[in-house]
Order: structure tokens, then C-alpha cells, then sequence
């Protein structure tokens, strides 16, 4: 199997466990808070790490202090992007909130041009453009301006833009197990605190069950995306990110009996047009230089 081939394969599979998590997650919050939610699923998905990890071998800090605290950043922006996601995922339809990160490739280049002085030209930043527009029609203002909530979601997507440029500057020393292992337990150990605060109430063996699901879920996920940064070229990989919305179409369709309206879907096809259009152009420059 070509790396390009296995890239694009992990990250079809994270977009897929994470939307099946994120419509689990949906389901139980009607019934449960927040964080004990997270606090359970995050249990579970670190128990779950540590002996997959345990049993590869995997569990070692032998890499350097530099990487060590590129491991402790990541983990930061992935806290933040827990908490906006599903504090939006909460209040808004499956497909909307889904479509809203289908900005991050546009995203992680601007990201990547601003603070890593990568060249972009001119065609790429009117995609980019276009593409926040785009967002912008996803998350328009009602009556009374942007929705909380939707702000939320655009501050996720600057959390995981951090994340995957943080992920993209890791030596291949760094285990993916390990960045997988320390990101469930801080995101955990977190919310088990914040949990004490928001209180608890009891679980049915359904919603049990749910979030039992949703750890393995999120656990494929958060293993896929770091093995996915890491494997390939990013141009050819990325584009199967847009997986991720047909899988929150069919699921908020099937599930919560939502379908976004004209203009939110005139905006999704215009952020994922131009994200692809941005991946185009950066596999042609790369392929003249």
C-alpha cells in the first residue's frame, strides 16, 4: 500500500469515527451534562489507549524536550477544541457544525503561511476568501446577530487549525500512541474536574452503552488524525477530509431528522470547493518546484 493510499484510507476512517462520535455524543447530551459525558467517554477511550499502547510497545518518552512540548500544545488546542465543538455540536444541526470544519484545510494553509512563512499565491488566498465566505453562510446572523453557538464552532476550527499545524512539526520520533494517550487523558482529566462543578446525574444502560460506543469512536478517530499528519503527501490526502460531511448529512438526516437549507448547502459547496481548489494549486506548485 503506497503512503499516499494509506493517508488517504486513515483519514477517510477518522472522519468516519469521529462524525459516528460526535452523532453518539448528540444523543446522550439530551439526557446527560457535558462533562460527565466526557469525563465517562474519556475514561473509557484512555483505558482503551493505554493498554493498545501497553500491548505495541508504544509507551516511551524517548524524543526530545522540543517535541515533549509540542505534545503539551497540541494537547492544549485539542482541550479547546473539545470544549467549542461539542458546546456548538450541542446546539446546532449534526451537518451544520460539520460543515463549519470544512474549512480546515483552508485554514491549516493560511495558518501555515502566517506562521510558518509558507509562500501562497494569490489564486490560493482568493480560494481562502471565498471559502470564509462561504462559513459565513453557514453560520449567518439571525435577527439577532451571530448565534453564540456559532461562534463557538468558528473558534473549534481555529483550535484544530492549531492542533494540525502543532501535529505537522512533530519529528517521526514522537509515537502516535503516545500524543493519542496524553491527548485523551488531559482532555479527560479536565473535564472529570470541571464534571464536580456541573454535577452528575444517573446513567441507563442505553446511554451507557452509547457512550461506551462513542469511546471507541473517538478513540479510532484522535489515532487516525495523528497517524494521518504524519503519512503521504498532504495535498493528495486532505481532500478526503470532505468525507466527514456526507457521513453528518446522512447521519443528522437519519438520526435527528435534520437537513441543512439552500444557503447553508450553497455554503458548504463553497468552502469545500475552494479547499479543494487550494489543495489543487498546492499540488501544482509543488510538482514545479
Amino acid at each position: 500500500m503506497t503512503p499516499n493510499l494509506r493517508g488517504a484510507l486513515l483519514m477517510m476512517g477518522s472522519m468516519a469515527a469521529f462524525t459516528v462520535n460526535d452523532t453518539l455524543v448528540k444523543v446522550v447530551g439530551q439526557d446527560m451534562p457535558l462533562f460527565q459525558l466526557v469525563t465517562t467517554r474519556g475514561a473509557l477511550a484512555t483505558i482503551l489507549v493505554f493498554f493498545l499502547a501497553r500491548h505495541l510497545g508504544a509507551l516511551h518518552l524517548d524524543f526530545s524536550r522540543h517535541d515533549k512540548w509540542l505534545v503539551v500544545f497540541r494537547c492544549l488546542a485539542e482541550l479547546s477544541a473539545t470544549f467549542f465543538f461539542l458546546t456548538a455540536l450541542m446546539h446546532m444541526p449534526l451537518a451544520n457544525v460539520t460543515a463549519v470544519l470544512q474549512a480546515l484545510p483552508l485554514t491549516v494553509t493560511l495558518g501555515a503561511a502566517l506562521f510558518f512563512q509558507e509562500k501562497i499565491g494569490w489564486r490560493r488566498i482568493v480560494a481562502i476568501a471565498m471559502g470564509f465566505v462561504g462559513m459565513l453562510l453557514i453560520v449567518r446572523p439571525g435577527p439577532d446577530g451571530f448565534s453564540i453557538y456559532a461562534i463557538y464552532a468558528l473558534i473549534a476550527v481555529a483550535s484544530v487549525t492549531a492542533r494540525d499545524l502543532i501535529t505537522r512539526h512533530m519529528s517521526a520520533e514522537v509515537p502516535s500512541m503516545v500524543v493519542t494517550l496524553a491527548t485523551s487523558l488531559s482532555i479527560t482529566s479536565v473535564a472529570a474536574i470541571v464534571s464536580v462543578f456541573e454535577g452528575w446525574v444517573p446513567v441507563s444502560t442505553a446511554s451507557g452503552a452509547m457512550v461506551a460506543s462513542a469511546a471507541v469512536f473517538v478513540l479510532m478517530g484522535y489515532l487516525f488524525s495523528v497517524m494521518v499528519m504524519r503519512v503521504g503527501e498532504v495535498g493528495f490526502i486532505a481532500p478526503f477530509r470532505y468525507s466527514s460531511l456526507l457521513w453528518a448529512l446522512g447521519l443528522g438526516w437519519a438520526v435527528f431528522g435534520d437537513w441543512p437549507d439552500s444557503i447553508t448547502l450553497f455554503g458548504a459547496a463553497l468552502v469545500v470547493g475552494a479547499g479543494m481548489f487550494t489543495l489543487f494549486r498546492e499540488r501544482s506548485r509543488q510538482a514545479e518546484d
